[in-house]
């Protein structure tokens, strides 16, 4: 089992998520009542529905993770699953995007907002630099 299909099925199981078809049309998704969370692009790539507050909130710590690439203005980040402490990462910034959906609303973290998975300018740490 991949990294992916194992962190899939563990978060199927939180009672706030469910399967879901992604509005990008490619892998599979789990969304909660507010919005969607979480797409599996393929065995090693998520996106995952963060909301801009929170990457602002914690850009810092985000950028600090080769795993983590950021795009401009979106409120997704990318995740690069490579071993278990990312998978780990996964499951906490999943907790910390199902808080920030049951937030209040914040205008520009639309729920139809296009995850990452068609962006081309991916910053990495390196581009924001934080080494």
């Amino acid at each position: 089992m991949t990294l992916a299909a194992r962190a899939f099925t563990q978060l199927a199981t939180w009672p706030d998520l469910t399967e879901a078809e992604p509005s990008c049309g490619t892998g599979r998704a789990l969304r909660s009542p507010q919005s969607e969370i979480v797409h599996f692009h393929s065995d090693s790539t998520v996106d995952l529905h963060l909301t801009a507050r929170a990457i602002r909130r914690f850009q810092a710590h985000l950028t600090g993770s080769a795993a983590v690439r950021l795009v401009p203005d979106s409120p997704w980040v990318t995740l690069r699953l490579d071993g278990n402490g990312e998978v780990e990462l996964l499951m906490t910034l999943v907790s910390l995007a199902l808080y920030a959906h049951h937030a209040r609303p914040v205008p520009g973290d639309a729920p139809h907002t296009e995850c990452n998975d068609h962006q081309r300018a991916v910053l990495s740490r390196e581009n924001l630099g934080g080494g």
